[in-house]
């Protein structure tokens, strides 16, 4: 059965998957002072950092509204059962808007399928989600087999950041200025993770130095997982491909996943993240 997956402007999707899955991605959209613009359509990512650096300014994101859900369903034949991976509920109001969306075009057309998942990750997490979607729709998975297991993988899915630099946290209000200062004056950088409840972002570890920070973040994966030959692991990086590739290699050298997509942020990830910032996201161990 044909099922047609749907994402949103919060995940970071590789090439490779774009290619070969025919997603719809319904964006999200950055207000600057001067304009608001959707993400993906009236700005690319080159754009967005030339704009950043320009004004000295961070957008403010928004997620799509009810009615922009409602007509990217609506495009979909009717026939055809829709699966639509959203952005974590602990950082935007998206999954909200999809499921009212959702409900405005099934109270027309009663007949569709649609389920919408609150993926409690972002960026390389849901495409670390859509590619076990694919993987189990190429098992001919029923929608609601689909459904089930991916809530499942939901629980497992662990999202893991590192920051080069705060100031995107200072800039946008997230760190005062006097403590961003100190933080730079002592080389400190945060190593994050979506939270197992929420699935907000919550900083787990302050680790000085840069080399320290990234092998930290390296040795952390065996704290989630031991058994990675079967795994796929994603990563992300804001406009740091050279760092994101050295990264990943260190990564597979120490933990044989089985494969890895890399691909960059967005603007919404890269308002948040800051220049150098990685994310990686792969299942955890059964307990």
């Amino acid at each position: 059965m044909t099922i047609q997956l749907m994402t949103d402007g919060g995940a970071d999707i590789p090439q490779a998957l774009t290619d070969s899955l025919d997603i719809i991605v319904v964006p999200l959209y950055l207000h600057f002072k001067d304009n608001q613009y959707k993400i993906g359509v009236d700005i690319d990512l080159q754009t967005f950092h030339q704009k950043v650096k320009e004004t000295n300014e961070l957008p403010r994101s928004a997620a799509p509204s009810p009615n922009d859900f409602y007509e990217a369903f609506k495009q979909v034949d009717a026939q055809t059962p829709i699966l639509m991976l959203s952005l974590t509920k602990g950082l935007s109001s998206t999954y909200e808007n999809a499921v009212i969306g959702r409900t405005m075009l099934i109270e027309e057309e009663p007949d569709r399928r649609i389920e919408i998942i609150n993926t409690k990750t972002a960026s390389c997490g849901i495409s670390l989600l859509l590619h076990e979607a694919s993987v189990k729709m190429n098992e001919n998975y029923s929608l609601d087999e689909l459904v089930e297991h991916l809530h499942e993988r939901v629980e497992q899915t662990t999202t893991l950041f590192v920051l080069k630099t705060l100031e995107n946290l200072v800039l946008g209000g997230r760190l005062d200025k006097v403590k961003g200062t100190i933080a730079k004056t002592l080389n400190i950088k945060l190593l994050m993770k979506a939270s197992d409840d929420e699935g907000s972002i919550e900083v787990t570890e302050k680790v000085r130095g840069d080399k320290k920070s990234i092998r930290r973040f390296i040795d952390q994966i065996g704290e989630y997982t031991k058994n990675v030959e079967d795994k796929v692991i994603t990563m992300t990086h804001c406009n740091a491909e050279d760092r994101a590739k050295k990264v990943l290699s260190d990564i597979r050298s120490k933990y044989p996943f089985k494969d890895a997509y890399l691909s960059e942020t967005g603007p919404l990830i890269s308002t948040y993240g800051g220049e150098g910032a990685l994310v990686i996201s792969f299942f955890k161990d059964n307990k």
